[in-house]
């Protein structure tokens, strides 16, 4: 079945339909070769499609997963300490997916996982400014400092954008981050003097852990993930 080439770009997760056109206009679209100048141009399967000299495919059946990460496992195929990995904790059948981002070997809770590389990538890149909340039990009561963190913070020359912080009725600390530098909340907690104890993801964009137990995985439906790849485009 012959489509449209900006929606096969948009369909892949490339671009948007928008985006896909202006590739096109800027002639950075080749189909077998050619160099295509026109949206109204029709592709099928069959065809090769590139964009800047890099092969493109479409979106077949991308499926997305839900994963509860217990403490002390490795976000990570292989450990070459000998750590326990995500991969041991989950059935057999889901090993050949990708995970989204990364939670460090303490850090518990929604772990996303994908068959679709190029979606995996394109929704921990900075750009996509995916919102990331976290729960933090931290080591002291005074609060008084965490306007850094809600300000934005410098440290050791690394620069990290604002957290929304909100205090919980029970001290603990409810983050919701947009970067997802390596380890920042427990960077910039512990610049504010309250390091942290323990620390749980409960939020990827629009996907929630609700009731998902330890080290379980889910199956996310279409709609979820229609919500969840608008942050990649």
């Amino acid at each position: 079945m012959k489509t449209r080439i900006a929606k096969f770009i948009a369909d892949s997760g490339i671009a948007s339909r928008r985006g896909a056109e202006q590739m096109i206009a800027d002639g950075r679209v080749c189909v077998n070769g050619e160099i295509i100048k026109t949206p109204v141009h029709f592709v099928d399967a069959d065809d090769e499609i590139k964009i800047d000299g890099t092969r493109i495919e479409p979106r077949h059946d991308t499926r997305v997963y839900a994963f509860h990460k217990p403490i002390d496992t490795m976000t990570t195929t292989r450990d070459p300490d000998g750590r326990k990995t995500i991969y041991d904790v989950l059935p057999r059948e889901y090993h050949n997916l990708r995970y989204v981002g990364r939670l460090d070997y303490k850090t518990t809770g929604l772990l996303l996982m994908t068959n679709d590389g190029l979606l995996a990538r394109k929704l921990t890149h900075p750009d996509s400014k995916i919102p990331r909340v976290y729960v933090a039990d931290v080591v002291g009561t005074d609060m008084s400092k965490l306007d850094k963190a809600r300000r934005g913070a410098t440290i050791d020359g690394i620069k990290y954008r604002p957290m929304k912080i909100e205090i919980l009725p029970d001290k603990r600390l409810r983050i919701t981050v947009i970067e997802g530098k390596k380890n920042e909340i427990r960077i910039v907690l512990k610049h504010c003097g309250l390091p942290v104890r323990t620390l749980h993801r409960t939020m990827y964009g629009p996907v929630s852990i609700k009731n998902i137990p330890v080290g379980k995985i889910i199956e996310l439906d279409e709609k979820t993930i229609d919500a969840l790849t608008k942050y990649s485009l």
